[in-house]
């Protein structure tokens, strides 16, 4: 396990290439940030080459990490560091062969048996969730924060969590030993922008 609860960031559902380098540099500047996972969901290929070009580097340069979503061969295109892949999307034995030694992370619902699988297929880390309402997707599952603790007794991978995560309800994940915590909303739609949402989500961490 890290030895402190990180922040893990997911890009907003589209972003406008105009404002958004700005908007990600000044979350990046304002606090720890593991990693960065492009999800663009209904963009073309060129669109999401287009978004990587200017995302990878902004972020890269601030020692944080790209990763793709769903796309392990887009990651390895445009220079990310890794890719997430869901159950629906391609085999993390499949993702792994295509990353070769990049990061890997798999989306395991709330299932140890997923879990358990992505581990044998090479994953670098799993996400648990949905642990609250979320409005970025529609989450099939309900996970426990039971299964955070869990993973972190039993396995060396480390695990991220994800679902509507929010300083204020973010302790308990951050106690049952998540190693990670995916976030949107909780910054991109923070009423005083990404900046705050990443300094109050890094304080809600610390205070947890």
């Amino acid at each position: 396990m890290t030895e402190r609860c990180r922040l893990y960031l997911v890009t907003p559902p589209a972003i406008d290439l105009a404002t958004f380098p700005d908007l990600l540099a000044s979350a990046l500047d304002a606090g720890d940030v593991a990693c960065l996972q492009i999800r663009l969901k209904d963009a073309a290929d060129d669109e999401l080459r287009r978004a990587a070009s200017v995302i990878v580097p902004i972020t890269q340069s601030r020692g944080v990490a790209v990763l793709m979503n769903d796309r392990p061969d887009l990651a390895i295109a445009t220079g990310c560091d890794g890719a997430h892949v869901g159950q629906t999307d391609m085999s993390a034995r499949e993702a792994r062969r295509i990353l070769g030694d990049l990061t890997l992370g798999v989306t395991c619902h709330a299932s140890r048996d997923l879990a358990f699988q992505a581990g044998e297929d090479g994953a670098d880390y799993v996400a648990f969730g949905a642990f609250f309402p979320t409005a970025s997707k529609d989450a099939p599952t309900r996970a426990d924060p039971g299964i955070l603790a869990w993973w972190s007794d039993i396995a060396t991978i480390p695990c991220v969590a994800i679902g509507g995560i929010t300083p204020a309800n973010c302790a308990r994940l951050v106690r049952a030993g998540a190693d990670f915590l995916a976030v949107i909303g909780a910054v991109w739609s923070h009423p005083e922008g990404p900046a705050a949402g990443v300094r109050a989500m890094n304080d809600a961490i610390d205070a947890a």
